[in-house]
């Protein structure tokens, strides 16, 4: 053995070590679970709550809503609406296009006027959600067609409808992207619940609609979620609906 073989024999066994480490590392990375959703072949309810901090009725909703948590057959959405900031406390969660989504709702039922709280169930109000602890029975429905979600490693967050191959030329979806917060609480200064602590769950953050679709063809979408914090966990929420009456037909949440 001379001087210059030595170095070489004493490297090898840490060359080996790393190398064999990067390998562990590649096949971990290749075992880790993919953070995707896939769609039921029954659909969960959707249930929108139309709320603000500012009407003194809307804190038993609110509670109510929270109750939903966790249940794997619902997904609920709480839009919280602008036309109560005139009385002194401006809603932080409030935008102007939920408040106008909760008008053009109102508008298809036949209905010029909204109210707070307003629970809608699957596309439709429905006011005998007080005093209930379950849901009534969804109504019959053709099959619901198939989505996933994926988180991108960009993170992005990938929405796939596959195509319903059975469904006429004519048959046209719609949809639409939503974020939610839960775990937010507020403790009101003006209006008619100046004084209380309120606390929200399913709290939406970020609504986007998508225009209609074939249904023969399938969708692809992508979302840009923006960072959010570890106090409130978030869910990134997609609903495929119809494209006139824009009643929900599937829907699938992602929590990872």
């Amino acid at each position: 053995m001379t001087q210059a073989d030595f170095p070489l024999r004493r490297r090898a066994p840490a060359v080996l070590m790393a190398l064999a480490g990067l390998a562990g590392t590649a096949t971990a990375s290749a075992q880790a679970p993919a953070c995707t959703a896939r769609s039921s072949a029954t659909p969960p309810r959707v249930v929108e709550l139309y709320t603000s901090e500012g009407c003194s009725s809307c804190p038993p909703a609110d509670a109510w809503l929270s109750k939903l948590k966790g249940r794997a057959d619902v997904i609920a959405l709480g839009y919280h609406v602008t036309y109560w900031d005139r009385l002194g406390w401006p809603d932080r969660f409030a935008s102007e296009a939920y408040t106008q989504r909760q008008y053009e709702i109102a508008a298809r039922q036949g209905s010029r006027s909204v109210y707070t709280p307003q629970v809608v169930l699957d596309g439709r109000d429905w006011p005998a959600w007080r005093g209930r602890p379950g849901l009534p029975q969804p109504d019959a429905t053709s099959p619901a067609p198939e989505v996933t979600l994926t988180r991108e490693s960009s993170g992005q967050v990938l929405a796939r409808v596959s195509p319903a191959a059975a469904a006429t030329p004519a048959t046209q979806l719609a949809g639409y992207w939503a974020v939610i917060e839960h775990q937010h609480t507020s403790r009101v200064r003006a209006g008619e619940n100046a004084g209380e602590t309120l606390r929200h769950d399913h709290v939406v953050r970020l609504h986007r609609p998508l225009p209609a679709f074939a249904a023969r063809e399938g969708l692809t979408s992508r979302l840009d979620v923006p960072p959010g914090v570890a106090a409130h966990p978030r869910r990134i929420v997609f609903v495929v609906t119809s494209a006139v009456q824009e009643r929900p037909l599937q829907a699938v949440a992602l929590d990872c």
